[in-house]
Formats: structure tokens, C-alpha cells, sequence
């Protein structure tokens, strides 16, 4: 089977689900993941259309190299029954879907098991957008191994929470979400920034999101990679810091080194070769 969590997500691009002509440049743009929107981009009243406009992309795309993703809708109302009933259908599926507004781990494993109807591997992208959600996030992070990640979904859970969207007031439910994904293994996405004028306020939150324990951040433009990939993928010196490391730690015979006077035990290992996953190289 392959190994769906071996993927860099340093960066998740939407792109809504009425314009399906913007797919095919977005997966040029060098985002690690993009993903077409048919739940928050569509008015409900369109969803049928989208859907109809958009499913087929997949098929048309299936050899571009960026993870390709589709945001469905929540898959307690009508509209994410249909969507997975259509996905089922399709020639080729997404390699991934992401799942809006879960509140119990159930709801994640019922989409896998019906996924599992089709010999191709789907990733999973689960996101905590509700009060109920947040409470339940470790379980819900666990719940099927085709989960790759997890996501925050600032504004429904700002305001499930009775707080504004401001990164003090989300600063509790960040830290439970990235503790959780840290725990079952998965990745951690930000919340997209969403002035796409304040450049230095970009690169503040992304550089906060990825020092809090977050390993990627979602947009909605293009222009924000830049910061984005700058904020979440190690510099050369940290890459050769971790070589460096790693070869000090192999050359050991008791399982102990110690390199620029630091002790450096097993579990620093496994950091620097986060570290090298991240900049998409190896020891």
C-alpha cells in the first residue's frame, strides 16, 4: 500500500470549486497540495453545478505532480452524501479529500471505509472547526490511517468558541490541534491568511504557526508560497546541521554522540530527519 503520510504539505492551495479552469495553473504554482473547494467556495444553491463542473478535473490532471485535493462537504448533510456518492462513481478519483467541520472520529471513519471500496489509495484531511471537534481531536486524529493531516478551521471554530479569529484567542486550540496530530503521526495546517495585502503579517503568522508545531499553512492565492514554503522548510544550514548529526550518530557504536558539546540522543534523531523531509532531501 502506499505510504500516504510520505508526502511534503508545507503548503495547501484552494481553489473554488464554480472555477475548475484555475485547477490546472494552481497545480503549476509549486503548492505542495491543491484543492478544489465544493463546501465554504460554493453557494448552496450551486453545489450540484460545482460538483458537476469540477469532478471531472481529476481525470484531466491525474499526471500533474502536486497532491491533488477536494474539499467536500460535511458528510452529516445531504450535500456530502452526494459528494461521495459522485466521488465513488468517478474514473479517477482525487488523491485526497478533506472532511469540513468532523465531530467524532466516526464520521472520518465512515468516508474510509467507502473509500476503501476503490483500489486506490485517498489521503485524508480532517478539520477542526467545531467546539465538539476540538474536544474530541486526539480521538478523531487516530481514527483510520488514511488521515495525512490535520487542519484548523479558524472561523467556524472562533466562532463556535465565542472568540474573534485572532491568533491570541486561538492560541489554546492551535496548541491542541498540533498536539494531537503530533501524537497520531499526521501533519498540521494553519488556517489560510486572508489579506492577501499584508505581505509582513503573512510571514509573521506562518513563521509563529511553523514555531508553534504546525507543518504547513493553506491559501487561497498563489502570491503567499513564497512565505509560506520560506516559513516551513529548513535552511541549508539547518539541513546540514542535521547531515551532519545523522552521520556523527551512525559512525556511534553505543548509540550516544556528542556533537558541538550537545549530548544527542535517539530522539533528536528522528528531528533532524523530519528536518531533511522537510527541505525534500535525504541523509
Amino acid at each position: 500500500m502506499t505510504d500516504l503520510r510520505s508526502v511534503r504539505r508545507r503548503s495547501f492551495l484552494f481553489v473554488p470549486g464554480l472555477r475548475p479552469d484555475r485547477f490546472a495553473k494552481a497545480l503549476e504554482t509549486g503548492a505542495d497540495v491543491v484543492c478544489i473547494d465544493l463546501e465554504d467556495a460554493v453557494a448552496p444553491d450551486r453545489k450540484d453545478e460545482a460538483r458537476a463542473l469540477s469532478l471531472p478535473t481529476y481525470h484531466e490532471q491525474r499526471a500533474a505532480r502536486a497532491e491533488k485535493a477536494l474539499r467536500i462537504n460535511s458528510i452529516r448533510s445531504p450535500e456530502g452524501i452526494a459528494d461521495v456518492d459522485a466521488i465513488l462513481k468517478l474514473e479517477t478519483l482525487p488523491d485526497a479529500l478533506v472532511l469540513p467541520k468532523v465531530r467524532s472520529a466516526d464520521e472520518v471513519r465512515i468516508v474510509a471505509d467507502l473509500l476503501r471500496s476503490r483500489p486506490e489509495p485517498v489521503a485524508l484531511y480532517v478539520i477542526i472547526e467545531t467546539a465538539e471537534g476540538l474536544e474530541r481531536v486526539a480521538e478523531i486524529a487516530e481514527a483510520d490511517p488514511s488521515i495525512v493531516a490535520l487542519f484548523i478551521g479558524a472561523v467556524d471554530l472562533s466562532a463556535e468558541l465565542r472568540v474573534r479569529p485572532t491568533w491570541d484567542a486561538l492560541l489554546y486550540a492551535r496548541s491542541r490541534i498540533v498536539h494531537a496530530a503530533a501524537r497520531a503521526g499526521v501533519a498540521v495546517l494553519d488556517v489560510p491568511f486572508l489579506d492577501l495585502e499584508d505581505a509582513a503579517g503573512l510571514e509573521t503568522e506562518a513563521r509563529r504557526a511553523a514555531a508553534l508545531g504546525f507543518t504547513g499553512k493553506a491559501l487561497i492565492h498563489p502570491g503567499h508560497l513564497p512565505a509560506i514554503h520560506a516559513a516551513f522548510t529548513p535552511t541549508e544550514e539547518e539541513v546540514a546541521h542535521a547531515r551532519r548529526i545523522i552521520a556523527a550518530f551512525q559512525e556511534s557504536t553505543t548509540g550516544l554522540v556528542v556533537v558541538d558539546g550537545k549530548l544527542i540522543e535517539k530522539p533528536v534523531i528522528r528531528e533532524m530527519e523530519r528536518i531533511l523531509f522537510t527541505a525534500g532531501t535525504a541523509a
